[in-house]
């Protein structure tokens, strides 16, 4: 691996020195499936893309720790954002493995470490806090001006977290998570009395298309991850902000015009997630559905059609996961990366691998 990743930057620093300027893809970045921040052993933070089998193919240096990741659909630059409430974000160029920008929050605000590219590449999507006004901004970067800020528009609610551009539209679900906070007090909830989380679908032009609000009984459920199927399905997974012994169901699925339903967990396995999913993905058929819960040491599959429970998987601190090449790949907290149901019969990696695993479109 150290051979090719040397010999394709030898290959693209002499065509650069001869004035060739090749045209980059994620073909000469080691064409990564996924990609995930990882905290190393001597407590530095790294971006990992990984391949198929999350094994890493390279890596770019980050300052502080990462949370997710948001890919280029074309060039091999990759976004990793910090953990909230985080005022930077990196872009590394995956192929020369170097930082090439870097992102600074607006004054008043910061991000929430998740972003999205409009389907042309050209412009780069932040969820952000405007947390003197204590509403939620969506922030927009030239990517193709080498990542100028260009404006911003309202996210449609208090605590923007996720966010994922439906297939093949510029059209952008947001997840509000209805939780203000203020760099001042770090992550301490400020408006539990008052919280409505909801989920939002606006156009990359911020003209807001739809907005879905979870029942007063659930409203201290922050809907904080996303996923979306290849139809424009979104799945969403919550972080219940209340009494645990009363937590409601902490995953659902909607579709743009279309109403909420929710899974039907098991008591015991429902108990098992503390009120806390990590992350959610869909398999590559789009038939199943996957959570992970890092508080609970364990993923839950639930089928799509009937949203009911399907089966559990046990890891301790699991929590990134991804479609992967048959079902599911994951990663956690103690270095175990691979396929969902054989993780822990992989050699554990020497570092602690983040919240989230992105994968590649």
């Amino acid at each position: 691996m150290e051979t090719e990743l040397y010999s394709r930057r030898s290959f693209l620093a002499s065509s650069t020195a001869a004035g060739l300027m090749p045209t980059l893809t994620w073909a000469d970045a080691g064409a990564p499936h996924y990609l995930s921040a990882a905290r190393m052993p001597d407590g530095s933070h790294r971006l990992f893309g990984l391949d198929s089998h999350v094994q890493p193919v390279f890596s770019v240096p980050l300052p502080e720790r990462g949370h997710a990741a948001a890919l280029h659909p074309d060039r091999p630059e990759a976004v990793a954002f910090a953990r909230r409430p985080g005022t930077f974000a990196l872009i590394g160029d995956c192929a020369r493995g170097l930082q090439i920008a870097t992102l600074a929050a607006p004054a008043e605000r910061h991000f929430y470490g998740h972003g999205a590219f409009s389907a042309d590449g050209r412009r780069l999507f932040t969820t952000e806090n405007a947390y003197e006004i204590g509403e939620g901004r969506i922030g927009i970067w030239a990517a193709d001006q080498g990542y100028r800020r260009t404006g911003e528009f309202y996210s449609g609610g208090v605590g923007p977290h996720d966010m994922v551009r439906l297939p093949g539209t510029n059209i952008l679900a947001v997840a509000n998570g209805g939780i203000d906070t203020h760099p001042e007090t770090g992550r301490e909830k400020l408006n539990l009395p008052t919280m409505q989380p909801n989920l939002t679908y606006v156009t990359t032009a911020g003209e807001l298309l739809e907005q879905v609000t979870l029942s007063p009984a659930m409203r201290l459920n922050s809907i904080r991850h996303l996923a979306v199927r290849s139809d424009a399905l979104v799945a969403f997974g919550c972080q219940w902000q209340g009494d645990l012994r009363a937590a409601p169901s902490l995953l659902g699925t909607h579709r743009l015009g279309g109403g909420v339903r929710f899974a039907e967990h098991p008591a015991e396995d429902h108990a098992r997630l503390e009120g806390y999913v990590g992350s959610v993905a869909f398999s590559g058929d789009g038939s199943t559905l996957c959570i992970s819960a890092p508080r609970g040491d364990a993923a839950q599959l639930f089928d799509v059609s009937s949203m009911s429970f399907v089966a559990k998987i046990t890891s301790q601190d699991i929590c990134g996961i991804a479609q992967g090449p048959t079902d599911f790949v994951a990663t956690t907290g103690f270095g175990y990366a691979g396929d969902l149901h054989k993780l822990d019969a992989f050699e554990p990696q020497n570092l602690a691998w983040d919240n989230h695993l992105v994968k590649r479109r």
